[in-house]
């Protein structure tokens, strides 16, 4: 009686939203205009990039009262909440690492907002609690997002991120008598952090005026090196470029700590490399890469030899020897040559050579001799994604983490000295992963250029053109998408979803010429890889444009804006997230500058300006469209991409799609922001409305 009493509730619900459009907040028009080469484009919208004013944050108010007011009535909601909430609470363990005899690790028994760490000198034995952020806020929304422990284990230097920022905060524990130092480092930001002797190196900017923190443009990086024990203000000035503000400066150490590295970039990709020898007084800093083209990544020394794994000369990678008394180019040697697979990472682990490759973006893990002798192949659990290795170079076991679409994260362990792998770690979670099927298919984009994906979905699944589908894609920024566990996506999967995880151009997966046929002049190939795989599902009977879904984030959200202005028809339910939707003014705000490597700008020259225009989300909405199910999310502290792309976007499509049968609706979180951090609790509450409009929808049940 109860199952017939919902079915009655949902087809009432769907009945009455299906017989009249929504009417949306009426947004204000101004009359701003800007002129690009001749050509003259309005921005009407342009108030609500103003974060601080009354205005927007009454325009926030009342777009959350309607799309709120229209999820809280969505049929089987608390189930899926209901089931979210099984599916998540599972136990996560991190990968451990040691440090002066110590072993760390991050854990998470489930339900816990952040993971805690952890310390032990026994990793059978029980572990104590070294921080827990968990109590650093009473909802969760301060997170922990990088950690450095002292080569003598004495401290723990930590960075904190409140609500969702990319800005951060250092502070300092003892870690043997858990007290506070005072040290305190604000406004850091894109930084790691670098122990050396009594002190770290890290990047920060000036303090930005006040109400100006998560919108202007973040430039004039600098690299410090704090003393412990002194104020911020005493802190030694490394590294900065007054007269280039776009120049960004990461520190980092070897692991003997004799040799200081700043990478330098002008954007997301490719950096200068800087070396300095801090086993000589005074010594100066050596250039070893002038250009920011290509990505040099230090792996390590032995002696004065530094290896490097670089792009130069090699889309796919390699591993190069420098030198430092003959940092020439032309005394360069390779190593490990480039591959036909993309090297992705590389630890030196007992005096080896750990190689994660990426082979059509799954992972293989490869050893070699530090001549660059392949001595074996590390044989993994399943086609899947592997972490990093941690361990040293004097170290004769190695950690490493395993995932994939239906496996949750996995710790294993490898020992060199028998080449053994053993389990150290794997969850149990509320669910049978034979349950589901993953495969991997290879089909052809618009000009042809085959493009693989991943469709996952229960076994017996029939191709009859009927599944609700969600399809998945990013392409952009060399970022690959590899197989990961989504408790999520399983809620969806076990109610008879197909998700298919698209690996577009633009990405990585297989190396920088892949990661540049989706840039600039050639980004509407990232577009149409997209919209050939979300054909390939409905010719192949995966599902109809009447189950489709598309979901993005970020550079993804931008994907989802551009493919549904450009094919709207194809899809039912789309779900941009923090998406770059203003082409025209993205660098304007806090880092977006830094895109430019990737999409370019509106000031660049005409035809930049014409392709950009040509796509961008925002400006490419048309009246008259009926477009698909539209939930936007964004969030009032993403300083990465500000939501006033998601802003403007939705009032021009509330605007258009005045009329439009389905719903146009954006979901703006607050205390949050881009997505790094986010408290497990706000996490569950967001997928819960996002399921509950995509069931909806697609006609799903629970």
């Amino acid at each position: 009686m109860k199952r017939v009493f919902l079915s009655f509730l949902a087809l009432s619900f769907m009945m009455s939203c299906s017989e009249k459009p929504l009417l949306y907040p009426p947004t204000k028009k101004g009359d701003v205009k800007d002129t690009y080469f001749g050509t003259v484009v309005e921005d009407p919208y342009r108030w609500l990039e103003d974060d601080n004013s009354t205005e927007t944050a009454e325009w926030v108010k009342t777009q959350n009262q309607l799309t709120f007011g229209y999820l809280e009535k969505l049929p089987f909601r608390n189930q899926i909440k209901t089931r979210l909430t099984e599916l998540w609470d599972y136990p996560k363990y991190g990968t451990p690492f040691k440090e002066a005899g110590k072993y760390f690790f991050f854990r998470n028994n489930g339900l816990q907002n952040q993971s805690v760490l952890y310390i032990t000198s026994d990793l059978a034995a029980e572990p104590k609690v070294l921080l827990d952020p968990n109590t650093l806020s009473a909802d969760g929304t301060i997170a922990l997002t990088s950690t450095e422990v002292s080569n003598d284990g004495k401290y723990l230097i930590y960075m904190v991120a409140k609500s969702g920022s990319d800005w951060n905060e250092i502070f300092v524990k003892n870690i043997e008598t858990g007290e506070m130092l005072p040290d305190h480092i604000e406004w850091v930001k894109f930084s790691g952090i670098s122990w050396y002797n009594d002190g770290f190196f890290y990047s920060a900017y000036d303090k930005p005026e006040k109400g100006s923190e998560l919108s202007k443009a973040n430039e004039f990086q600098k690299v410090y090196f704090h003393k412990l024990g002194t104020e911020q203000t005493a802190d030694q000035l490394i590294i900065s470029n007054p007269n280039n503000a776009k120049e960004m400066f990461g520190a980092g150490l070897t692991e003997d700590k004799r040799l200081l590295i700043i990478g330098r970039s002008i954007g997301t990709h490719g950096n200068a490399l800087d070396i300095k020898d801090l086993s000589k007084k005074n010594s100066k800093f050596i250039t070893l890469m002038a250009q920011y083209e290509f990505e040099f990544n230090p792996v390590d020394n032995i002696g004065d030899d530094l290896y490097v794994r670089t792009n130069y000369k090699a889309p796919k990678y390699r591993l190069i020897k420098i030198n430092l008394n003959q940092p020439d180019e032309k005394n360069w040697a390779d190593v490990i040559p480039e591959k036909k697979d993309v090297m992705e990472s590389i630890s030196t682990i007992a005096g080896k050579f750990v190689v994660n490759y990426m082979t059509d973006a799954h992972s293989k893990t490869e050893i070699y001799a530090v001549d660059g002798t392949f001595d074996r192949e590390i044989q993994l659990p399943g086609i899947g994604t592997v972490g990093s290795f941690s361990g040293k170079k004097a170290d004769t076991v190695a950690f490493f983490s395993y995932t994939s679409f239906n496996t949750p994260g996995e710790v294993y362990k490898y020992d060199f000295t028998t080449n053994q792998t053993s389990l150290h770690f794997r969850p149990e979670v509320k669910f049978n992963p034979d349950d589901f099927e993953v495969n991997q298919i290879f089909y052809a984009s618009k000009d042809g250029t085959k493009i693989p994906m991943f469709i996952v979905h229960k076994k017996g699944l029939e191709l009859n053109g009927n599944n609700p589908t969600l399809l998945y894609g990013y392409g952009g920024f060399n970022i690959s998408l590899t197989p990961s566990f989504s408790a999520a996506r399983i809620a969806f999967i076990e109610k008879g979803g197909v998700f298919a995880l698209a690996n577009l151009r633009g990405g990585g997966e297989y190396g920088e010429d892949w990661h540049l046929a989706g840039t600039k002049l050639k980004k509407q190939n990232v577009f149409d890889d997209f919209i050939a795989a979300a054909e390939y599902l409905i010719n192949n009977k995966y599902t109809s444009t009447k189950k489709l879904a598309i979901q993005g984030g970020s550079n993804g959200g931008l994907l989802i804006g551009a493919v549904t202005n450009q094919r709207p028809e194809l899809f039912k339910v789309a779900l941009p997230q923090v998406g770059v939707m203003d082409m025209l003014r993205f660098h304007k705000f806090t880092i977006g500058w830094a895109w430019a490597g990737d999409y370019g700008t509106s000031e660049d020259n005409e035809e930049m300006f014409k392709y950009l225009y040509n796509y961008s989300p925002y400006h490419t909405i048309k009246q008259g469209v009926a477009y698909p199910a539209v939930l936007a999310t964004t969030a009032d502290h993403d300083d990465r991409v500000v939501p006033a792309h998601t802003f403007k976007y939705m009032a021009r499509l509330q605007e258009y799609g005045a009329g439009n049968k389905l719903p146009l609706l954006v979901r703006i979180d607050s205390k949050a922001g881009h997505g790094a951090g986010k408290p497990t609790a706000k996490v569950i509450e967001e997928y819960t409305d996002v399921w509950s409009f995509v069931f909806y929808h697609l006609g799903m049940k629970m």
